[in-house]
């Protein structure tokens, strides 16, 4: 148990960024589904992703053949051969990608200093969420894994490595495809954690309505492409930093096109439509 414990020590001190991260996730995801669907997500998202990894380092299903060097495994919590905080991350990693999807598909109104998503239980667990979602999630992680890569230049160290060279930046292109099938399953599982027990008169527990709290999953995205952008620009990987960059401009100007054109341009029908499904919301008030 005491070896346990400063194991659990090590990973939160080894890895604090991870754990400012999970932290941010669940100050944006609490408000937004309450307690027990993060709860549940984040419980049965780690065993996915953790399951997933200890596979591929196994099998080189999903990802390819990659493995784990184990310097680190007397100081932080390891399982299955797999670092505790890595599988972690795919949690935070998978909410936000989704909630921003949510924040594309929805309309948008503002009363008084909020901003309401006039999201549905349709919208939630519909095709296109899923889809957007997971190419997000992928998105972040074409972003992350060519920096990770390069982790003994930086205070992540040399934590993994593929057993042949990739084309991107040594990643080899089918990391990005097990990923995008893992992020389809998660997000899989998360709508439908989302969308548990239909329509309820009261509101679950932790949700609550705050200024900007509807911005809080776009900004956790954003803010995690520009730690790894930084961390590129500071090990002076320039070619990575750069091309991270040109491939996220597109997306993030057609979310904020969307959302400037969709801002209080909804019809009667989708405000009616999101007080059925959240008859709790405080979205029925006057801008």
């Amino acid at each position: 148990m005491e070896d346990f414990f400063q194991l659990t020590i090590g990973t939160v001190s080894m890895r604090p960024y991870v754990f400012v991260f999970f932290a941010a996730y669940l100050f944006a995801a609490v408000p937004h589904l309450g307690w027990k669907r993060v709860a549940a997500f984040t419980v049965s998202g780690y065993l996915t992703a953790l399951l997933s990894e200890a596979a591929s380092i196994n099998t080189g299903f999903p990802y390819g053949w990659y493995y784990y060097i184990e310097t680190t495994s007397n100081r932080e919590l390891w399982i299955a051969g797999v670092p505790f905080f890595d599988s972690l991350s795919y949690v935070f990693l998978c909410y936000c990608s989704y909630a921003t999807a949510l924040f594309i598909l929805s309309p948008l109104k503002t009363v008084g200093k909020n901003l309401h998503l006039l999201e549905t239980l349709r919208i939630r667990r519909s095709f296109s969420a899923l889809l957007l979602g997971s190419l997000l999630q992928v998105y972040l992680d074409i972003i992350i894994d060519p920096i990770a890569l390069q982790g003994e230049k930086w205070f992540l160290g040399r934590l993994y490595g593929y057993r042949e060279t990739g084309a991107h930046f040594g990643v080899p292109l089918s990391n990005y495809f097990g990923w995008w099938f893992v992020s389809a399953c998660m997000i899989f599982m998360l709508q439908r954690i989302t969308v548990a027990g239909g329509i309820t008169e009261t509101k679950p527990a932790g949700v609550c309505c705050f200024p900007g709290r509807n911005l809080l999953p776009v900004f956790l995205y954003l803010s995690i492409i520009i730690f790894n952008s930084a961390i590129a620009f500071h090990i002076e990987e320039l070619t990575i930093a750069i091309t991270g960059l040109f491939i996220i401009i597109l997306p993030a100007a057609m979310v904020m096109v969307l959302a400037s054109q969709r801002l209080n341009r909804y019809s009667r029908g989708e405000l009616a439509d999101h007080l059925r499904d959240f008859p709790w919301s405080t979205a029925g008030g006057r801008q």
